[in-house]
């Protein structure tokens, strides 16, 4: 018996992965998703290598998942998919506090966030455009 299958939340051509509570601020994290926003896999991939930024290995990683899926479970041509939407939220803030002089106190934030990549496979005449 069991429970019905939840609908698909996303259209058949795409497929998303998500990477949770990473400790970053979503401003930094934001700068890497933006970077590959829009990009051919391969392209986004490349540039995530050879990245400086700290955290372009777990968006790398992620991106990756998303690819994964979209294979596996999705059945999609690899070498036509684009990165459609790549977007960073807040999650929790740790506070943690810091004497200061003459008995006060400073609050150190150190937050937190989500990053969800979502992939879509285009035609191929239209990805090379």
């Amino acid at each position: 018996m069991g429970k019905q299958a939840a609908k698909r939340a996303l259209p058949d051509n795409e497929a998303k992965a998500v990477l949770r509570m990473v400790r970053i601020s979503p401003q930094k994290l934001n700068l890497v998703a933006q970077m590959i926003r829009g990009k051919k896999v391969e392209t986004a991939l490349a540039d995530l290598t050879f990245s400086r930024k700290r955290i372009a290995g777990q968006v790398k990683k992620t991106l990756e998942s998303a690819i994964a899926n979209a294979e596996n479970n999705h059945d999609l041509d690899v070498d036509d998919l684009i990165v459609s939407q790549a977007y960073v939220g807040k999650s929790i803030v740790m506070k943690r506090f810091s004497p200061r002089a003459r008995g006060r106190v400073g609050t150190i934030q150190k937050p937190f966030s989500h990053l969800t990549i979502v992939v879509r496979q285009v035609e191929a005449e239209a990805a090379k455009a």
